[in-house]
């Protein structure tokens, strides 16, 4: 008998959307299993049954395709923006298939920005209890207090918010601002302008610059390359 998956899942996997997402086009009437529209969340199929999303067939089975990419800042990590705001996806190469962003940058935020086929991929990338860590290069300014730095080691609760062990590693330290490096494993949302906030201080520039075994290293602002996802990632995905 064939694996089932849930149709939610399937179009994750197929680079259509995020779960989440794909529920939602479910609900919306938008999603087919052989022709018959799909008015169940839960339903489940297997890799060769018939899915559509609004009437376009959806491929299951496909090379897994892993992309890095420099975030510029004054662009969303969505989509569409109701807004009509610019987003990274109307700066990526026409040639590039569909994708779907690992995580997100906000609107001021820049760097390493990590594109796949899968959302499988994504969905593993992005779980914190894998531990790949999220590294980044932060401006601060105000007057650091380096012992406060020091103790997000240990963790910090904000308006309980529990925030994991934060690595910190002072890059260059003025009278009113610093520079540092940031190591963190879950990446919630604004973690890092938060918890700079917290201490009183302004966040002047945040950029990603490493993701697991990924570096940004001298990739250009909007250029995307290409990796070979067995060359980081041996897990069976």
């Amino acid at each position: 008998m064939e694996k089932t998956f849930k149709v939610s899942k399937l179009i994750a996997d197929a680079g259509i959307c995020s779960r989440r997402k794909a529920e939602l086009l479910i609900k919306e009437g938008r999603v087919k299993i052989n022709n018959k529209v799909l008015t169940s969340v839960p339903e489940r199929a297997t890799i060769n049954t018939l899915i559509k999303v609004d009437n376009k067939k959806i491929i299951l089975k496909k090379k897994l395709r892993l992309w890095k990419y420099n975030k510029p800042i004054g662009k969303l990590t969505t989509n569409y923006d109701p807004k009509g705001r610019e987003t990274i996806f109307d700066q990526l190469p026409k040639n590039l298939p569909r994708v779907i962003t690992v995580g997100r940058l906000d609107f001021n935020s820049e760097g390493l920005l990590l594109l796949t086929n899968s959302g499988n991929l994504a969905r593993y990338l992005e779980l914190p209890k894998n531990s790949f860590i999220r590294e980044y290069k932060v401006k601060i300014k105000g007057k650091i207090n380096i012992k406060k730095l020091e103790n997000l080691k240990n963790g910090i609760n904000i308006k309980g918010i529990k925030y994991k062990s934060i690595k910190v590693n002072i890059l260059k330290k003025n009278k009113d601002s610093a520079l540092i490096k940031m190591k963190l494993i879950e990446g919630k949302n604004r973690e890092i302008r938060k918890i700079i906030s917290y201490f009183g201080w302004e966040v002047k520039k945040l950029e990603r610059i490493g993701y697991g075994p990924i570096q940004l290293g001298e990739l250009k602002k909007n250029e995307v390359k290409e990796l070979k996802v067995n060359k980081y990632f041996k897990k069976n995905l």
